[in-house]
């Protein structure tokens, strides 16, 4: 299963950026999905999940700016973000738990950075 993200740039403090990652490969179904973000320095952390049948979570510094959306039928997630700010900049990763015969395994994307500018 192969998770690719696009959708990153640089974009100045208050503007909006979408993400987009799609899966492909061999696999049953996508479960969960989800973003992480990585700044420079840190720790890889969650930023918004989202299940199967659309239930969403999102990290609190992200409320009511972000929202992470789906299409089961064409295996993507997309991160839509506005009113950003200098603290969002980091790498953004896509995740996805995926099925595969009986097996469940967890894949990461590899990563498209986003940078605010102040």
């Amino acid at each position: 299963v192969q998770l690719q993200a696009s959708g990153g740039g640089l974009v100045q403090a208050g503007g909006s950026l979408r993400l987009s990652c799609v899966a492909s490969g061999s696999f049953t179904s996508i479960d969960d999905m989800a973003w992480y973000r990585q700044a420079p320095g840190k720790q890889r952390d969650l930023v918004a999940t989202i299940t199967r049948t659309g239930s969403v979570v999102y990290v609190d510094s992200v409320k009511g700016r972000f929202t992470i959306s789906r299409d089961n039928a064409k295996n993507t997630v997309c991160l839509q973000m506005n009113s950003l700010k200098p603290e969002d900049t980091g790498v953004y990763y896509c995740n996805a738990d995926a099925q595969r015969s009986t097996k469940r395994s967890n894949y990461w994307g590899q990563g498209t950075l986003v940078t605010v500018s102040s």
